[in-house]
């Protein structure tokens, strides 16, 4: 990371789950970098509180807060307006918000919740925000995934896990489809000035699946905990990979500890990612205006 101080003033940044663990650290972080920085929780009195935390520890007033349960389409959509009301220019997304749920959820739209949020939550807002952040040029889309990545398998015959639920499974998946979402992405925006990265966080100290977690991770967790990262340690990748000079114009591409790595062997093929990036269009009902035919965006 930088010492920078000015390094992103005059930027506006868009960091969701920002009121704890990774995305508060990650707001944190940029904000001491002087970005204009927007978080997102589920509720709007703690994301208030967290904001005027983050400006009170940074030095930086210029922190917005928004409630959204990124879960529900309907509150996705309804945050992109806000956002988009509110921010003439958009130069930084990052798509932090995730979860863990050991049994199968469902969410106001049907759908299974793990792949709700974890997937389909991001692909929509920042298929929402792309004409302002395509306008903002240069620009980055910095998505949080995981280590679990490795591990996962699309199964597209069962995405949602209704034939037989696994917390640890559904969760795989969903950070396998994150970074296929961000290769299909930058191939989809090569050459307009918008890059899209991916990474792994590291496994860090947060309240990370404690709404629905299985007993033995309860105590695993005590046991690793010490060996853990902490929320600030863990953020270092995102704040690098939305801030620094050094991955300028970097796109389509998997990070951990700041440096590319190469992800899940199934993540390169582009016929799955092309494929999944049309299933998860169908499942957000989202007007097909990034031609399936052309890499590059069409703006409308």
């Amino acid at each position: 990371m930088t010492d920078n101080t000015s390094l992103m003033v005059g930027r506006t940044v868009l960091i969701t789950g920002g009121t704890g663990g990774i995305g508060r650290a990650t707001a944190e972080g940029l904000a001491r970098l002087g970005a204009r920085v927007a978080i997102t929780g589920r509720d709007l009195k703690r994301a208030k509180a967290a904001a005027a935390e983050i400006g009170t520890a940074t030095g930086n007033p210029a922190i917005d807060a928004y409630a959204a349960d990124l879960s529900s389409q309907a509150e996705v959509r309804r945050l992109a307006g806000a956002l988009l009301a509110a921010y003439p220019r958009l130069d930084v997304l990052v798509n932090n918000v995730g979860g863990y749920w050991a049994h199968r959820h469902v969410t106001a739209d049907g759908l299974e919740r793990t792949f709700a949020l974890n997937c389909l939550a991001p692909f929509l807002l920042t298929n929402l925000l792309l004409d302002r952040l395509l306008a903002s040029t240069p620009a980055r889309i910095v998505t949080v995934s995981s280590g679990a990545q490795a591990m996962g398998r699309i199964d597209f015959d069962d995405l949602q896990g209704e034939r037989g639920y696994s917390g640890q499974r559904a969760y795989n998946q969903s950070k396998l489809a994150n970074v296929m979402f961000t290769y299909e992405l930058a191939r989809r925006l090569a050459g307009t000035g918008v890059t899209a990265t991916v990474l792994h966080p590291g496994v860090v100290r947060t309240a990370f699946g404690a709404e629905d977690q299985p007993a033995f991770f309860a105590v695993m967790s005590k046991v690793v905990r010490p060996f853990m990262k902490t929320p600030a340690q863990g953020a270092e990748t995102p704040i690098h990979l939305a801030s620094s000079p050094e991955v300028e114009g970097l796109t389509g591409r998997y990070f951990a500890n700041r440096k590319p790595r190469s992800s899940n062997k199934a993540s390169y093929d582009r016929t799955a990612t092309a494929r999944l990036w049309q299933v998860s269009a169908d499942l957000t009902g989202l007007a097909h205006d990034m031609s399936t035919s052309s890499k590059h965006h069409q703006p409308s």
